[in-house]
């Protein structure tokens, strides 16, 4: 794979990102603007280079979204920065809101001999430590779950397999509930008011979740409680 800068590489991976959120998989330049804390003028001198290298589909004025070889580029950065977080958390024992930071760092080795041994040593693993799906060597992703909890009905046994909001702040919230990944729920009711949720987790007594928090949730059913 060629060469790219770090700068090119985390705005192939916003685009990515940004594309995974977009029924029409079109993103626009504020989108990434917002995602990448800068100015759209900025913004849209990277989209002009981008082009140029053909790792996007980009015209004045219109939204973007990455070519054939700009995603099988955004999704090798996203499988180096989602190992590791696994080597980060598991090996070196980094709480799973501690791991983003450094493996922004990390995904920008350039070393694919390195990152196929770290997924060897890994066990190959197939989710990074927020349930996230890591892409293969191929590039396949198979998310483990498509369904928040807020998308879920009353009387509804869940596990918890992925959380959408990766950020320390949230991640700590969670922890508060004695949410990770794997707890499992029960969904005592949905609150009409305001779209909370009371569940019950791990057999505790019943808690009260917003409806942010419910939607940032990706859970599988495990049957009827």
């Amino acid at each position: 794979m060629p060469e790219f800068s770090f700068t090119e590489e985390n705005y192939l991976k916003a685009i990515y990102y940004l594309q995974q959120d977009s029924p029409s998989k079109d993103v626009s330049v504020n989108d990434i603007a917002e995602k990448m804390n800068t100015r759209p003028a900025t913004v849209t001198d990277m989209l002009r280079k981008l082009s140029d290298k053909k790792l996007i589909h980009y015209e004045k004025y219109k939204k973007t979204q990455l070519s054939k070889t700009g995603m099988s580029v955004a999704l090798q950065i996203v499988r180096k920065h989602r190992l590791w977080e696994v080597f980060l958390h598991e090996k070196l024992h980094f709480s799973w809101d501690e791991v983003h930071e450094v493996a922004e760092e990390l995904e920008h080795i350039r070393s694919a001999k390195l990152i196929e041994r770290l997924d060897e040593f890994l066990d190959f693993p197939r989710f990074d430590p927020h349930g996230d799906p890591i892409p293969n060597a191929a590039g396949e992703v198979k998310p483990a779950s498509n369904t928040t909890l807020s998308q879920t009905e009353a009387g509804k046994k869940l596990k918890l397999v992925a959380v959408k909001d990766t950020s320390s702040a949230f991640l700590q919230h969670l922890e508060r509930f004695g949410l990770h990944i794997g707890v499992q729920l029960i969904v005592d009711e949905f609150l009409p008011f305001d779209h909370s949720v009371m569940v019950s987790i791990d057999q505790a007594p019943p808690v009260m979740l917003s409806d942010k928090i419910a939607a940032n949730l990706l859970v599988v059913d495990t049957g009827k409680k």
